[in-house]
């Protein structure tokens, strides 16, 4: 892009996000936005660069979004960083990966604004990145501040999955019968089990990178869900696409199915 435009862009955009803030309706706002933040490698084969230094931009973005996000009101934000599927990449590409995730939770914490909670499959994780996102939750369950789920590791299916075997496991110690259990089971007991149980569903989630696809990003809450896909890469994601993705949702008329 020319100098021009980005020097254009700099004048113009904060008086175009100011004026889209005052616009928003705060009684249509989501209180939950879940973020698939995808497409960090391409951004980094795009600007001739390795990928550890895509996913360093990508950890660089968070900290703005979640800005962006107290400034709305927003209650919950759930970070998709890594998938279970992510985890079958190869170590010379994973492992630094996981590092940039550990160095971007430390930062987290160290703001002292969020309440973060690991949301995913610790067990698959390395040890030393499970007790990284473990301690990052007990050193900020006293801050007060929007809560943040840190989802790593995480795939919609296994999340599902270890719903289904937490509940068997409680009504086995409880000396239910699966017979019992087949005659009560609902929906709520399956919630109850999830990793973001006792949140509410997310309202809206977004998808950087131009990608049209949940992917297995919390199948079970979005089923009621907002979608707003957005084709910048997750690096180049900015302010005014945020807001973008917040105006679409007030706009829109939710049916919730019906």
């Amino acid at each position: 892009m020319a100098d021009w435009k980005r020097g254009l862009r700099r004048v113009l955009y904060p008086a175009y996000e100011a004026r889209m803030m005052r616009r928003l309706p705060a009684e249509q706002l989501p209180k939950h936005v879940g973020v698939m933040l995808d497409g960090n490698r391409r951004w980094a084969r795009a600007v001739g660069r390795d990928t550890a230094h895509g996913h360093r931009a990508g950890a660089a973005n968070i900290e703005p979004l979640l800005g962006w996000c107290d400034e709305v009101g927003i209650e919950v934000v759930t970070l998709w960083l890594l998938s279970t599927d992510n985890l079958n990449r190869p170590a010379a590409e994973l492992a630094p990966l996981l590092g940039i995730i550990e160095e971007a939770v430390d930062a987290l914490v160290a703001q002292r604004r969020w309440r973060l909670h690991p949301v995913g499959a610790l067990d698959l994780l390395p040890t030393s990145t499970s007790e990284r996102l473990k301690a990052a939750a007990e050193a900020t369950r006293e801050v007060d501040g929007m809560l943040v789920n840190i989802a790593v590791g995480y795939g919609g299916r296994r999340e599902i999955a270890d719903a289904v075997r937490s509940l068997l496991h409680e009504h086995a110690e409880r000396g239910t019968t699966l017979e019992e259990l087949a005659g009560i089971i609902d929906v709520e007991h399956i919630a109850d089990h999830l990793y973001t149980k006792g949140q509410p569903d997310p309202d809206l989630v977004i998808r950087t990178s131009g990608e049209q696809r949940l992917g297995g990003f919390l199948l079970w809450q979005s089923a009621k869900s907002e979608f707003y896909f957005c084709e910048a890469y997750w690096p180049d994601f900015r302010r005014v696409d945020f807001l973008r993705a917040i105006r679409a949702y007030a706009q829109r008329e939710r049916r919730f199915g019906s």
